[in-house]
């Protein structure tokens, strides 16, 4: 392969090109290579970063969100100035910083199922880092169908895993994962929370997976979970099998086009509330309950769902703290001669919590609206948002 570096790129890798498994052949594959980077948040961030530094020739970073305070403890390609900036340009922005030979390519929409076959096809690698099960089914499928691998990881808490889920040669995630968790059984980053170093060290391992992938060297994550602890410091594998009754990638398919993925994990359309099934007639609006709280001999019982962690950041004055899960065997605390408030972080746990007590027979319970969030915007603005 001729040399395409020039004199600042040979300075630039140098201690690629001395590398045997790499050298001037290498990197010029990484210079020729394209690869799209799904998600520009906690996992992306380290991702791409390094494969710009690594010099991938072509990278497309797709996100449709904006900069929050809330990334920053995980999500280094953005600083504390681009808060409310669209996260492809803060992204798009740091990745031609760090190395100005590259091309970055900003593709700020939603990745559906209306765009994802057109903006993958351009691309010879897929990187997911997103957060949720809808992507990561999409995905999959868009690799599987134009035969690319999809380099995966996720993370939660302390824990994360990694693998390189390609078709041609192993497993898919389908084949792994068939069907998508019950919504709400798995919380996410925003409800669980995660350690700021972890997508850190998961994200660089998907940027690990990509360029051995372009080099062709070493043994890729394929047919592989990679598991990682971090409270225990520790690496656990798992061996992954190809599915024969796979339905994309199988030996009879039954998926041959890309379908409504939030439906098939049983998540509301992005036009939906998570309220809305719910009836107004059991939500009550910050400003509604504020009153209430300022009247004197009204009788309620403000319950907090959420967990204990998160009642020591903030709490509504008078409320009693029964987390969600324990909801179920602590109903017996519960007087039912008054009316129940249930809230959260955001409306999501107390709607849940809402459709329990209504199922057990409770009938005065309402679910506040936007949660802590909908408080702090509507009745209070030092009330602190997390």
């Amino acid at each position: 392969m001729a040399n395409k570096l020039s004199k600042d790129e040979i300075l630039r890798y140098s201690r690629h090109l001395i590398i045997p498994d790499v050298g001037v052949s290498g990197q010029n594959k990484l210079k020729d290579a394209r690869v799209l980077c799904v998600g520009t948040g906690g996992l992306g961030s380290p991702l791409a970063m390094y494969l710009a530094a690594a010099g991938v020739g072509t990278i497309g970073i797709v996100d449709f969100d904006t900069v929050d305070f809330s990334n920053l403890q995980r999500q280094v390609l953005h600083h504390t100035k681009d808060v409310g900036r669209l996260k492809v340009e803060s992204a798009a922005e740091k990745l031609r910083a760090i190395n100005t030979e590259i091309e970055v390519v900003e593709h700020n929409e939603v990745f559906d199922s209306s765009n994802a076959a057109r903006i993958s096809d351009a691309y010879d690698i897929i990187a997911d880092g997103t957060d949720n099960f809808p992507t990561r089914y999409l995905v999959n499928d868009v690799c599987v169908m134009q035969g690319k691998p999809n380099v995966y990881a996720s993370i939660y808490r302390f824990e994360g895993q990694a693998s390189v889920f390609y078709a041609k040669e192993g497993p898919c995630y389908r084949c792994v994962f068939p069907r998508p968790p019950p919504p709400g059984s798995v919380p996410s980053c925003a409800e669980g929370g995660v350690l700021g170093v972890l997508p850190g060290v998961m994200g660089t391992i998907q940027a690990t997976e990509v360029i051995k992938l372009i080099l062709g060297r070493g043994d890729p994550l394929i047919g592989r979970l990679l598991l990682f602890d971090a409270l225990e410091m520790s690496w656990s594998e798992v061996k992954l099998q190809k599915d024969a009754k796979c339905p994309i990638c199988g030996e009879e398919p039954t998926i041959t086009e890309l379908i409504d993925y939030e439906a098939f994990c049983g998540i509301p359309s992005s036009n939906e509330t998570h309220h809305d099934e719910l009836g107004d007639e059991f939500l009550i609006t910050p400003r509604e309950l504020n009153a209430i709280l300022d009247e004197t001999g009204r009788q309620l019982l403000l319950i907090d769902v959420r967990e204990p962690t998160e009642w020591e950041i903030c709490r509504l004055p008078g409320a009693k703290l029964i987390p969600e899960k324990q909801l179920k065997t602590r109903m017996d605390e519960l007087d039912g001669a008054k009316e129940i408030v249930l809230y959260c972080r955001t409306g999501v746990r107390s709607a849940r919590a809402l459709r329990l007590l209504r199922d057990a027979g409770v009938r005065r319970v309402r679910s506040l609206s936007g949660g802590i969030h909908g408080w702090s915007d509507e009745v209070d603005s030092s009330f602190p948002k997390y």
